[in-house]
């Protein structure tokens, strides 16, 4: 048996089923599209993601429309500059 430290969970995010969040945090998006938190950080930096609220320093994301969102057909991939 290992005595490192024990790995995290994987972060479930939410899926459109009754009783889910309608905003997600950037750690439960990236989860949804499978991407680094980074990496997602990044492009709503550049304005890539769609449904972004802030609210002072807090980002929240649309879960409706990430869900609906198809970023492989609307530009850049995500962290690629334009």
């Amino acid at each position: 048996m290992s005595h490192g430290t024990c790995p995290k969970p994987p972060v479930r995010a939410a899926v459109a089923r009754p009783g889910t969040p309608d905003f997600l945090t950037v750690e439960e998006a990236a989860a949804l599209l499978r991407v680094n938190r980074k990496t997602l950080y990044e492009a709503i930096r550049l304005g890539q993601v769609p449904g972004i609220v802030r609210l002072g320093r807090v980002l929240r994301i649309r879960r409706s429309i990430l869900v609906e969102w198809q970023p492989g057909n609307s530009g850049p991939a995500l962290g690629e500059k334009s």
